[in-house]
């Protein structure tokens, strides 16, 4: 999942729910690219004529549901994975802040790699369970879902099996989350707008765009057909985050409208959601007191 950039006009849990939804929504809209990519890095019967011809065949065999297989495991691994980023990253740019709150550049890059590699090493299990569920027939399972899988994995091959191949995924998540969070922070500036001004089209190619050079670094640690699979996805991820941090920012009263990027006039943008409630609470108090000159004797 990529490095997205938290809005310190929303709060953490706000910040977190962007991320899951983002990713959920634009996990379950790429899910048939997936389960064909992995179809086919395994080597199933589904890819021997090749990874086109594999939809095909896997609708025949095994029906339509058969595209969406693992994808409720796959949902439910963004929430955890998103909060252990976003808290990791968070953390990481507080620490290499100086004084006067700044961060450069290289280091926001290495709080972007540091969180994706911790967040990769906490849901890699879910990751093993997803691959295990989509490889199987459908028409005749061996696992039942999420908690099934992990039970049967862990007592008939062993705690390590799921962290089977774990080096490699957190190799790859350096250069990928370090790519990904550089080219979607300069191709902001190619646009002349601030990031939080970026039209949807503007979020879903700067999306597609960096995704295609991070993949492209971390490219020794993937496959081919990963890549096919990565850059509709994370196009539809920032997508997905920015409307529904838009969501937020309206509620906490930063914007005029979910719909629009016009900041909510007499709002300073620097205060955090807490400070920026509490400063409302003081003017309506001051407001109530004004026009009840009785409560000043």
């Amino acid at each position: 999942m990529a490095t997205l950039k938290r809005d310190s006009r929303l709060t953490s849990w706000q910040s977190t729910l962007c991320g899951g939804l983002a990713g959920v929504l634009s996990r379950s809209a790429t899910a048939p690219l997936d389960v064909v990519k992995i179809l086919t890095q395994v080597g199933t019967f589904h890819s021997k004529q090749g990874f086109l011809n594999a939809f095909p065949v896997l609708y025949r065999q095994e029906g339509l549901k058969a595209f969406w297989k693992g994808n409720l495991t796959a949902c439910v691994r963004l929430f955890p994975y998103s909060a252990v980023q976003l808290t990791a990253y968070h953390k990481l740019t507080v620490m290499f802040m100086d004084d006067l709150g700044q961060i450069r550049q290289w280091q926001a890059i290495v709080a972007g790699s540091v969180a994706g590699m911790l967040a990769a090493v906490v849901i890699y299990p879910t990751d093993v369970v997803k691959t295990r569920l989509i490889v199987q027939n459908s028409m005749a399972p061996t696992y039942r879902g999420l908690v099934h899988t992990l039970c049967c994995v862990y007592y008939q091959e062993g705690f390590r099996s799921l962290y089977r191949g774990v080096s490699l995924s957190i190799l790859g998540a350096v250069p990928f989350s370090a790519g990904l969070f550089f080219m979607n922070m300069s191709l902001d500036k190619i646009w002349q707008v601030p990031g939080a001004r970026l039209s949807p089209v503007q979020n879903f190619i700067n999306g597609c765009f960096a995704a295609g050079v991070a993949q492209t670094l971390s490219f020794p640690f993937e496959t081919v057909k990963r890549k096919m699979q990565v850059v509709p996805y994370f196009g539809l991820m920032f997508t997905m985050f920015e409307g529904s941090k838009r969501f937020f920012l309206y509620r906490n009263g930063y914007i005029v409208s979910p719909l629009s990027n016009q900041l909510t006039p007499g709002v300073d943008q620097s205060l955090g959601p807490r400070e920026l409630e509490e400063l409302r609470k003081f003017l309506r108090h001051k407001n109530f007191a004004n026009r009840n000159p009785s409560l000043k004797s």
